[in-house]
């Protein structure tokens, strides 16, 4: 126990980002759940503070245009888009990550067009992406067709029009390879959709880099934008002009202000705007965003993976043997920044961590989750959380 606990001191010791801790607010708990809700980051506050007491409070309905409430879904599309791979311009933020899946998929199937009828989704996708999934199936008049990510390729055929996948297993933590499989899909003549909810802000994405389709995310995960905060929305440069959302509002119009009987879609990303943007709570992931400032993905990725092999390590010391069972791939190429444990009665032993300290996840019926935001976890944090485990199950 002692060696691995000089381990941990080495390994903060030489760690490049371990200066970004002091971004946010934290006490002795050792938040192994950011993979759900990330930590408040120190700076939003007071910018929310601003928000609801000058821009709210005495500018008011200037605000639209004195304080950049109008502009700032894609203002802030534009600050995500470097976490994800993305050139400016192709990313606007708002909506719940249900909603915008939602015109994803339907806008995917319309820019397939004729003769292709057909919706692939990730049969193991978190429940909701597959109850939007089945939505848009009946409302495009499509068939649906649940199948595992590594069956994707040969489940393909001349009447798929769009396919729905998660970059990362939300249960197990399994990363999925986005670049082969959207050059499937795309060999095929589909579109494809990519769910980044557990991958933005914890490992490099390269939206255009593989020239992804459409991709859509949450906020208050790895990317710390508060409970609830709004999700976002990419649609690849050159399909801009063809995306045909099943939501059109008034704020994704070309005369917003016009009111206009007959909808005419604006130009860009706007075009996934729907209603009135949701500001408090986006001006408060605008500035949770700060924390990213001077911080490369790549170098957050290698931390996750040192914490997550440490983790393995470590709970593979402590924890005795059969106790649980590793879900989460050891691979790094198929490894998210979480990592999943089997255990019969993980729900007890998840409650016994929290009283200890160590706060993670419970996903019925026998699985604890693990995730690791390397912007605020630490090695020493690490070792606590595995020699804690070891108590709880005993």
């Amino acid at each position: 126990m002692s060696e691995l606990k000089s381990a941990a001191g080495e390994l903060d010791a030489a760690d490049e980002l371990a200066a970004l801790r002091e971004r946010f607010v934290l006490d002795d708990v050792v938040y192994l759940d950011g993979n759900s809700l990330g930590a408040l980051p120190a700076g939003v506050p007071a910018r929310v503070a601003d928000v609801v007491g000058r821009q709210w409070g005495e500018l008011r309905i200037r605000s639209w245009e004195e304080s950049g409430w109008w502009s700032a879904p894609e203002r802030i599309g534009d600050r995500i888009a470097p976490l994800v791979g993305a050139a400016a311009g192709q990313i606007v933020v708002g909506d719940s990550t249900s909603v915008n899946v939602f015109k994803a998929l339907v806008a995917a199937v319309r820019m397939a067009g004729e003769g292709r009828d057909e919706i692939l989704v990730d049969a193991t996708t978190f429940p909701t992406d597959g109850y939007i999934a089945e939505s848009a199936a009946r409302m495009t008049g499509c068939a649906l067709r649940p199948v595992a990510p590594s069956e994707v390729p040969s489940a393909l055929g001349d009447r798929t029009a769009a396919v729905l996948l998660n970059h990362v297993d939300y249960r197990t933590g399994r990363l999925h390879d986005l670049p082969a499989l959207t050059a499937a899909v795309h060999a095929a003549g589909a579109y494809v959709v990519w769910d980044l909810c557990h991958s933005a802000g914890a490992l490099p994405v390269g939206l255009d880099e593989h020239g992804v389709d459409l991709a859509v995310g949450c906020t208050y995960k790895y990317l710390n934008g508060g409970p609830g905060s709004p999700a976002y929305l990419y649609v690849r440069r050159d399909l801009q002009n063809r995306f045909d959302s099943p939501l059109p509002g008034w704020n994704s119009h070309a005369e917003p202000f016009g009111m206009r009987p007959a909808y005419a879609p604006a130009s860009g990303a706007v075009r996934g705007r729907v209603g009135t943007p949701d500001i408090l709570s986006m001006l408060a992931l605008e500035a949770a965003l700060d924390v990213w400032e001077g911080v490369p993905v790549e170098a957050v990725r290698a931390k996750s993976l040192a914490l997550t092999d440490f983790f393995l390590r470590c709970v593979g010391e402590y924890v005795p043997d059969g106790r649980v069972e590793l879900l989460t791939p050891a691979a790094h190429a198929e490894r998210g920044s979480q990592v999943a444990l089997r255990c019969d009665d993980a729900g007890d032993v998840m409650k016994r961590l929290i009283e200890r300290g160590v706060v993670g996840d419970f996903r019925a019926p026998d699985v604890l989750r693990f995730g690791f935001t390397p912007l605020y976890v630490g090695f020493a944090d690490v070792e606590r959380a595995a020699r804690v485990l070891a108590e709880a199950v005993v």
